[in-house]
């Protein structure tokens, strides 16, 4: 369920706005005290911050410049300013929507639904650009390669091959295949494959693990690995 934290230091709009939410089926959690946050971000997961800024103990602004690269979730500022200045010095400091004192209800919850159902399509859509087999992962969109959490450098060509590789896991591929498919037919010959595959193998400290060798025909990248 969508649950989100609520940070303004006067309980009667923070009480409203969570019985607001309710009635929408969001779950909120509230705080009074702002520095509080600090301790709650590391021990709760919201799906949005909403955030007052004219609070006693910090500033709103400053408590989203202290949490912003602690959390991933979007922050919306509340405030009863509304200068052009103010929003601007909110978003430079890494708030994603700015709604004035006093807010319209439906206006809020609008606003609320809608970042929560875009951090929802950019999450699915950041999934679908990774792969991971037991502990080596890959990501499609920054060309990145990781194993065990620890950067693996790879050349391009090494990237397409395992990239390939992992996108067709448990296949039995021959080495025709892999070539035609990852360097194409008027790039170098068919035994180049086997240099990238031992490159690829060097590289990832695979020992057979991940990527297997159907003698006489190709390779097989795995489809599943215990890690234990």
């Amino acid at each position: 369920m969508t649950k989100i934290l609520i940070v303004d230091d006067d309980k009667d709009i923070s009480e409203l706005i969570s019985v607001i939410l309710k009635k929408e089926g969001i779950e909120s959690d509230i705080i009074n005290h702002p520095l509080e946050v600090l301790k709650r971000i590391k021990i709760q997961k919201y799906d949005l911050i909403l955030l007052d800024i004219m609070m006693p103990e910090i500033s709103g602004t400053e408590l989203c410049s202290k949490i912003r690269d602690d959390v991933e979730c979007p922050i919306i500022f509340l405030s009863a300013k509304n200068e052009i200045v103010d929003k601007m010095v909110g978003y430079e400091l890494g708030g994603d929507d700015y709604i004035t004192k006093p807010f319209n209800n439906t206006e809020l919850v609008l606003k609320i639904k809608s970042h929560i159902r875009l951090t929802k399509r950019n999450n699915q859509s950041n999934k679908a650009n990774i792969i991971k087999i037991g502990d080596i992962t890959l990501d499609k969109e920054s060309f990145e390669v990781k194993k065990a959490d620890i950067k693996i450098d790879l050349s391009t060509r090494e990237f397409s091959l395992l990239k390939y590789l992992m996108e067709n896991a448990g296949i039995a591929l021959s080495k025709e295949t892999i070539f035609e498919s990852v360097w194409g037919y008027d790039y170098g010959d068919i035994g180049t494959v086997a240099v990238n595959i031992k490159n690829l193998r060097d590289k990832l400290q695979d020992n057979d693990k991940y990527i297997l060798t159907i003698w006489g025909y190709g390779y097989k990248f795995v489809r599943y690995i215990d890690n234990e």
